[in-house]
């Protein structure tokens, strides 16, 4: 396999940090040229599964408005400029859900669209997580703290509730790699 060239690359939107979109034109090894592939660049994101020492994952049921849809979800969060993933994936645990924890494991960092690009999804488990402060609740992310037992939150995928991908990969990996009980 061989890497395609980028012949010319014009930026079409740039919101940042939120988003940028842009046309490519490039030259597939066969000599092909596509004029118009696209690239959307989101910012990377942490994201964690959170569990109590009592065996209970803390999960949100949050209304997210590009879904239009109240979903079970998991605490995450833009990495801001300059920060390192796992401090900002304690910084969301503590900001969305008020607990914190001293007992995390990466369960790996995941590209959200091979096609588009579309930033990267950084994933933690958090064990032994704790209560240690009030959730701060913020006008556009409305969210409800709630405990459930994992085989409930795996339930919640099967079922539809659970629809965000990246949240769905975390818990089936971090259920895969034994860190989270059952």
């Amino acid at each position: 396999m061989e890497a395609w060239r980028t012949l010319d690359r014009r930026e079409l939107l740039s919101a940042p940090p939120w988003v940028r979109v842009a046309v490519e034109a490039v030259r597939l090894p066969s000599g092909r040229v596509v004029s118009d592939f696209y690239q959307v660049e989101l910012p990377d994101f942490a994201l964690i599964v959170p569990q109590t020492a009592e065996g209970m994952i803390v999960t949100l049921r949050q209304y997210k408005h590009g879904i239009k849809r109240v979903s079970t979800m998991l605490p995450a969060g833009l990495i801001q400029e300059g920060e390192e993933p796992l401090a900002c994936a304690r910084r969301e645990l503590l900001e969305e859900t008020g607990y914190a924890s001293s007992q995390w494991h990466s369960l790996g960092v995941f590209v959200v669209d091979g096609n588009r690009g579309c930033g990267r999804a950084h994933l933690f488990a958090a064990l032994a997580a704790r209560r240690t402060a009030e959730p701060q609740v913020d006008e556009l992310e409305p969210l409800e703290v709630r405990l459930a037992n994992p085989p409930d939150v795996v339930q919640a995928i099967a079922r539809g509730e659970m629809v965000a991908l990246a949240h769905a990969a975390a818990l089936l990996l971090s259920l895969n790699a034994g860190l989270i009980r059952t």
